[in-house]
């Protein structure tokens, strides 16, 4: 066997049996080579100490890079998260990379997206609040960039390691401290329904109702978007039933603080005529008027968690769980109140 600092791609080609082009898409994660071929090359590449050029320039670089993909910057729950992981980041000495995954809809091609961070000396990729399916996490997985997922929007692969809340807990408290001061006519607006937080928070609902004998009625349970002019546009549908609901719960504060700014435009008075509870803890759910009461995530620590998950990968741990919730909070403020007329 020749020297592992000098063993060249032909030498790798003719002791495999089989082409230069070969080796190479295998040193490169490529898909294309039969599996019984990858693996002898593999082996010969593995008995030399051979490392890529890709594999060389991760081991000279003074700082590792992390890659953070984002849907958008244009929310509070992401700059939280981020706040967190630049937190983390600036005390690890790890460079952060932010992307964005570009408009709803268009989809990077997963093998040359996994690829693209191999080739740029990635460590290791954070995704928040994207739907990665399992073809790029699988893409990222065979070639052994570990990724974790913040507040996924649908379940990622056992291989992946996903870091959020406690959803069906947090939205349970929301509905009790409703359920005690005497409401029983309560709304639900979630966000998309396959969307696994809103599920979890719907179910927490659900469960604080029937802890008090009630039945939730489909008619103020009410999916959509975690925009805020959906929650304003279906306030507008809940004002036509009869009789109203008292008291909403939605799924984030985004959705909540539409809620307010159109119970405004319809002379709703907040919290004397109508009770909203959102549920992530932005800043904005502080600052609004009536301030809203919410069930806080903690936001920079599931962003710090994130890195710090992904720093022990690279370093060679085996995650002891796959799913990481921390505690919410029910913090409350300005926006509950009794029932009308109580």
């Amino acid at each position: 066997m020749q020297n592992g600092r000098r063993l060249t791609l032909s030498a790798v080609a003719r002791q495999a049996g089989v082409s230069v082009p070969t080796v190479s898409k295998v040193i490169n994660g490529r898909t294309d080579v039969a599996a019984e071929t990858r693996k002898r090359v593999l082996a010969i590449l593995e008995e030399s100490g051979y490392r890529s050029p890709v594999q060389h320039r991760r081991s000279l670089a003074a700082v590792p890079v992390v890659e953070v993909v984002v849907d958008s910057l244009n929310s509070g729950y992401t700059a939280e998260v981020l706040a967190g992981i630049m937190d983390s980041a600036t005390a690890g000495g790890v460079e952060v990379l932010l992307s964005s995954t570009g408009s709803r809809g268009v989809a990077p091609n997963p093998e040359q997206r996994a690829q693209r961070l191999v080739d740029q000396g990635r460590c290791g990729m954070i995704v928040v609040t994207s739907a990665f399916g399992d073809a790029p996490l699988d893409a990222f997985h065979r070639r052994g960039v570990p990724v974790v997922v913040i507040d996924p929007l649908n379940p990622p692969s056992e291989e992946v390691v996903s870091v959020g809340c406690t959803d069906w807990a947090g939205a349970k408290d929301a509905t009790a401290h409703l359920l005690a001061l005497g409401h029983r006519r309560i709304a639900f607006l979630g966000g998309p329904e396959a969307v696994e937080c809103s599920q979890a928070r719907l179910h927490g609902y659900l469960a604080a109702l029937r802890s008090q004998g009630i039945a939730a009625e489909d008619r103020y349970v009410l999916a959509g978007e975690f925009r805020s002019d959906d929650g304003a546009r279906r306030l507008r549908d809940l004002l036509l039933l009869d009789p109203r609901p008292t008291a909403v719960v939605a799924a984030s504060d985004t959705i909540a603080l539409g809620v307010i700014a159109e119970a405004l435009r319809q002379q709703v008075r907040i919290p004397q005529q109508l009770s909203v509870v959102g549920f992530d803890g932005i800043r904005q759910a502080e600052e609004s008027v009536p301030a809203l009461t919410t069930v806080a995530q903690p936001l920079r620590d599931i962003g710090r968690a994130a890195l710090r998950i992904i720093l022990r990968q690279v370093g060679g741990e085996v995650p002891d769980s796959r799913r990481v919730e921390l505690a919410t909070k029910l913090v409350v403020r300005e926006s509950t109140a009794v029932p009308p007329g109580e």
